[in-house]
């Protein structure tokens, strides 16, 4: 299949190298989330926006099911930088959408919107809450490679230190909502308790939502189970 490559064209990339040491070492890309595993939700999406995904792992025996070009870290050391530095590298197009495999909740309609953020002179598209940026949720430009590569020589592993060298345009809260009005998307499973939490909402979504599932406020689940 022949890609078209625009100044403004992107690929998905799905960061499944984590150790999953908060989670018994079990990999939470398979945990299942109602009916279906997380790695199928994100999937789903993905398939639906982007002509071309990639999925970045050091197991990738464990990924043949799935329609993705799977790439493993080209840097020896396990971090999201390094994941989102592989994906980049060998993305065909100018900008890669990135989502860690661990986000149950996804929305396309917020992949949309920050897809549909990009310009060609900015480096980073990012997601910023009252909580702070979602550097797991974001864009990335091939003009970052260079700098990722020089942060990771030094051991530098926090994305964000790189936000001060390039052009960042930051997705404000109100125009997230508009997308995903609870933000659901940005929810991650780290922990056990995490995993009981995302399962309680689907249960209880499922019972006052019917079939066409609304979640409630996550942030106010959050607080309260």
């Amino acid at each position: 299949m022949t890609i078209a490559i625009t100044p403004t064209s992107c690929t998905g990339v799905i960061l499944a190298g984590g150790l999953n040491s908060r989670f018994s070492g079990r990999n939470k890309a398979f945990i299942d989330i109602g009916e279906h595993r997380i790695i199928d939700n994100i999937y789903d999406v993905f398939k639906s926006v982007f002509s071309e995904i990639i999925l970045v792992t050091n197991q990738p025996m464990d990924y043949l099911d799935w329609d993705v070009t799977i790439v493993t870290d080209v840097a020896p050391v396990r971090s999201s930088l390094t994941g989102i530095y592989s994906g980049l590298f060998h993305a065909s197009h100018p900008f890669i959408f990135v989502s860690a495999c661990d986000t149950p909740f996804l929305k396309k309609e917020m992949v949309e919107t920050l897809v549909g953020a990009i310009e060609p002179r900015i480096s980073v598209v990012v997601p910023e809450t009252s909580k702070g940026t979602e550097q797991l949720c974001a864009v990335y430009a091939k003009t970052c490679l260079s700098l990722m590569e020089q942060q990771l020589r030094e051991e530098i592993f926090q994305i964000k230190r790189m936000f001060r060298k390039v052009r960042v345009k930051k997705i404000p809260e109100p125009i997230l909502r508009e997308s995903d009005p609870e933000l659901i998307s940005f929810f991650n499973i780290n922990t056990h308790e995490d995993y009981e939490i995302a399962k309680d909402w689907l249960a209880a979504n499922h019972r006052t939502g019917g079939p066409e599932t609304v979640f409630t406020n996550p942030v106010r689940a959050i607080k309260e189970i």
